[in-house]
């Protein structure tokens, strides 16, 4: 049959099908087939784009008409040679080399290519830098030469006909399958012969099935590692944005000793930054600065850009961190003599104003650059520099940049009345501030948010009692929020003024009108027993260590151990400090040597943590965070494991999760993850020690540094388990449904579905790639909540609760299973071919 349909098509009269042949072709085919006719027209660039344009959207159909046009089509280009490094190893390659279909890499300027970046993420500045992203520059790399031969140069007729055969299947089939197929053929394939699919593969832009034959190369006895094969696959994958892919081969690349491509570098980097997903900025500035700095390359002027807008694209908070490589974008613009744009210079201001500690020098010389460039400050660039000033007090240069935002277009922004007012607050004259903040609300006509928060902020630390309470009520009247900020710094001016009447009335206050908040029951119990209300005190801590919304701290803690101390109340101070053992806080040292008396009395030997061993909440939390997608990292020989929490910055419910998981596991944290207890910010990355502890559970969820379903994940499915992995790694849909996300395989997955259904949670699935989403729709989504719903914390209930509420008619056995959500039944874990890929 294949050579039948060969035989049907015009023959091809030289080894090369050349551009004419390819549109006389096309033409033949579209004039006898109705389905692709299409009118006609003299330029030959439409036919090359008709070709393109078809070869991009029936890959399975198309392709496999033009089969043996496409497989005995060579690609040839000249190039350099690639780099090396490491002498030793460069030589030992060379001389261990072997002659294969593909001798060079083949980069070929891609057209039609829509390279848009998806950044969501906002943040106060404004800059505008050119739009392309770097992308368009692959056009103009240096492109390496690729070789491959026509299958009517091999000698053997069955040879031609397998390897036509196998370029024909394998793009229709999903890896499994792919797989099998290939190990079928194992007894006569050689890399010639699989390097040979590979490439056709890619050559009609079915880069995936490609990637599958190069891993399955890779895991064969006569493979020896091709750099131009690697290379061309590696950029395939980063223009398509499969940045794990791509990432993967450059790796190979470099355990081969061998220097990647600069337009692997280039492509892999774009690759990175067109994901919204947590982390991989930091990759892309870790492959930009190994580009420079291992490949010797030179990095065109839209990557420099591309990389310094997403910097500073991030809040400001968090930008900050990224100072040092913007500075090294920037030495290398300028060393490289390529044009500074505007904004790479209020790029870097903006970035030196949110420091903790303020380079005026480095500022001011940034300025006078842009004065001899003639550039002029913007407004972003001035509130950018009162924003620095603010930080050190310095009123004379703020009030010359507020000088200069007079005669801005567009107004005086909110901020720059906010940075004004803390210059002045810095320097001792809170009055001033306060003229500020009446001269902003006139002018303005409204107050914001933040302009509150900090004339308060301003007023408490001068300990102006009447107008901060003033100021407080007001704010409270304009219906603004949040207040949890305002009331902390009320509630801290009356306990140093020691107003410990008006901070319990503050405190009941932000109860009504806040969330609970660990640093106001902080203050509240600080202010108890200090006046030695102990009663109270003890009822305050059991409420915070019994509210994973709060929980307990060192601080607290100490608090009130300072208080049984005092009172003489010796019991409850040993269960305090074995509570502190246990969450390995540490104890004042004053309080410690009144402590030591006290346990010498009761023969009580001091304890020292020694070993840890986790509770059993911590175990079943665990469970549920890592069907979630919590990480374990082991080392090389597997003995000990880290765990690596990580939370979204935009997920609301994370911001909720990841204080109570901190706390729930404080004793388990590396030290550089502990945070101070007067620091109300906890990392949405964390990690543990390195710990043999965590063995069991490496080797169950994460053998082999991948993750995977346990063979006995029934009898872990409890349902405090269940409500992490839902408040984790889980979703309520707008319709109240609830959807749970899982990595693994497809039978990982329906032992996870069977123990749900034994559990009577009757569940749907669906599967996209490596993932898969166990859905609970409609009555389904209730039953699941009424399990769990003891387990939420508190503050995620209302934004997690089901859509539909259980009542008595509304049981198992009645409940509607007809579900318009796109959700397959879970019959396609047995036959996961049939799945999405």
């Amino acid at each position: 049959m294949l050579v039948s349909r060969a035989q049907e098509l015009p023959p091809c009269s030289s080894s090369t099908l050349t551009f004419t042949s390819s549109c006389t072709f096309l033409s033949t085919l579209c004039s006898s087939n109705p389905f692709l006719s299409f009118p006609m027209r003299s330029s030959l660039s439409f036919l090359r784009s008709l070709s393109l344009s078809l070869s991009h959207q029936q890959p399975h159909h198309f392709h496999r008409h033009f089969f043996f046009r496409a497989i005995s089509t060579p690609l040839s280009f000249s190039s350099p040679k690639p780099q090396k490094y490491f002498p030793r190893l460069a030589a030992a390659s060379a001389s261990s080399s072997h002659s294969t279909f593909v001798e060079h890499l083949a980069c070929e300027p891609e057209t039609n290519e829509n390279w848009d970046f998806n950044n969501s993420s906002e943040s106060e500045a404004a800059f505008d830098f050119d739009k392309n992203d770097g992308s368009l520059d692959l056009k103009h790399l240096p492109a390496l030469s690729l070789d491959v031969k026509e299958l009517e140069e091999l000698p053997e007729q069955w040879r031609r006909s397998k390897l036509a055969w196998l370029c024909k299947e394998l793009p229709a089939h999903k890896a499994g399958t792919l797989v099998r197929i290939l190990n079928a053929q194992k007894k006569w394939m050689r890399q010639a012969d699989a390097t040979y699919v590979a490439v056709h593969c890619m050559r009609i832009r079915e880069n995936e099935a490609g990637f599958k034959v190069y891993k399955w190369m890779m895991q064969q006895h006569w493979y020896k590692f091709d750099f131009a094969l690697a290379t061309k696959l590696a950029d395939y994958m980063g223009k398509e944005r499969k940045f794990s892919k791509c990432r993967e081969i450059f790796n190979d690349i470099i355990n081969q000793g061998r220097v990647p491509c600069e337009s692997t570098f280039h492509v892999l980097i774009v690759a990175y930054l067109s994901s919204t997903i947590q982390g991989c900025l930091e990759e892309a500035c870790s492959i930009y600065n190994r580009m420079i700095q291992l490949g010797g390359y030179r990095p065109r002027l839209s990557l420099h850009n591309s990389l310094f807008r997403a910097l500073v694209s991030q809040p400001g908070a968090s930008s900050k961190h990224y100072l040092k490589q913007a500075e090294f974008i920037f030495h290398n613009v300028v060393t490289s003599g390529l044009e500074i744009h505007k904004d790479i210079y209020g790029g870097l201001i903006w970035l030196h104003s949110y420091q903790d500690t303020i380079d005026k020098k480095r500022i001011a010389s940034l300025r006078k650059e842009m004065r001899d460039a003639g550039i002029e400050e913007g407004r972003e660039v001035l509130v950018s520099i009162l924003r620095a000033c603010s930080k050190e007090g310095d009123v004379e240069d703020a009030e010359k940049a507020w000088l200069k935002l007079l005669h801005c277009e567009g107004g005086i922004p909110s901020q720059a009345f906010v940075y004004k007012m803390e210059a002045y607050s810095k320097i001792g004259e809170p009055m001033k501030s306060l003229e500020i903040f009446r001269e902003m609300q006139e002018q303005l006509g409204s107050t914001n948010v933040a302009a509150y928060h900090k004339i308060i902020e301003i007023l408490c630390k001068a300990q102006e009692v009447e107008l901060a309470e003033s100021l407080m009520i007001e704010f409270i009247n304009s219906k603004l929020k949040p207040l949890t900020p305002s009331y902390i710094d009320m509630m801290s001016m009356y306990f140093s003024l020691s107003l410990h009447d008006k901070l319990e009335l503050a405190f009941s206050q932000c109860l009504e009108k806040c969330r609970p908040n660990r640093t106001i029951y902080s203050i509240y119990l600080d202010s108890l027993v200090n006046v030695g209300n102990l009663d109270k005190a003890d009822e305050v801590f059991n409420l915070m260590l019994s509210d994973g919304a709060i929980s307990v701290h060192t601080r607290s803690c100490n608090t009130i151990l300072r208080g049984y101390l005092s009172s003489g109340e010796y019991v409850k101070a040993e269960k305090i400090y074995d509570l502190m053992c246990q969450k390995k806080y540490d104890i004042d040292s004053p309080l410690m040597e009144k402590l030591d008396y006290v346990l010498s009395l009761s023969r009580k030997v001091v304890k020292k943590p020694v070993s840890l061993k986790l509770s059993k909440e911590q175990r079943e939390v665990l469970v549920g965070l890592l069907l979630g997608g919590l990480r374990i990292e082991s080392d090389e020989e597997r003995k000990n494991h880290m765990i690596r929490f990580e939370f979204s910055e935009n997920s609301s419910t994370h911001s909720v999760l990841k204080r109570h998981i901190h706390d729930e596991y404080h004793e388990w944290l590396h030290p550089s993850c502990r945070q101070s207890e007067d620091s109300g910010d906890i990392p949405y990355r964390f990690c543990t020690i390195s710990q043999s502890y965590f063995g069991f559970y490496a080797d169950q969820f994460w053998p082999k540094g991948r993750p995977m379903i346990p063979k006995l994940i029934h009898r872990w499915l409890s349902p405090r388990a269940l409500a992490y992995w839902y408040m984790y790694g889980g979703h309520r849909t707008s319709s109240g449904d609830i959807l749970l996300r899982l990595k693994g395989n497809p039978e990982g997955a329906e032992k996870v579905v069977k123990a749900l259904k034994a559990k009577s949670l009757d569940c749907r699935v669906k599967q996209r790639g490596r993932v898969f989403w166990i859905g609970f729709l409609g009555s389904n989504s209730s039953w699941f909540w009424k399990l769990i719903e003891p387990y939420v914390l508190d503050d995620l209930k209302d934004i997690l609760k089901a859509g539909l509420a259980i009542s008595e008619n509304n049981s198992p056995e009645t409940q509607d299973n007809n579900y318009d959500s796109g959700f397959e039944s879970d019959d396609m874990l047995s036959n996961p071919s049939d799945g999405n890929s």
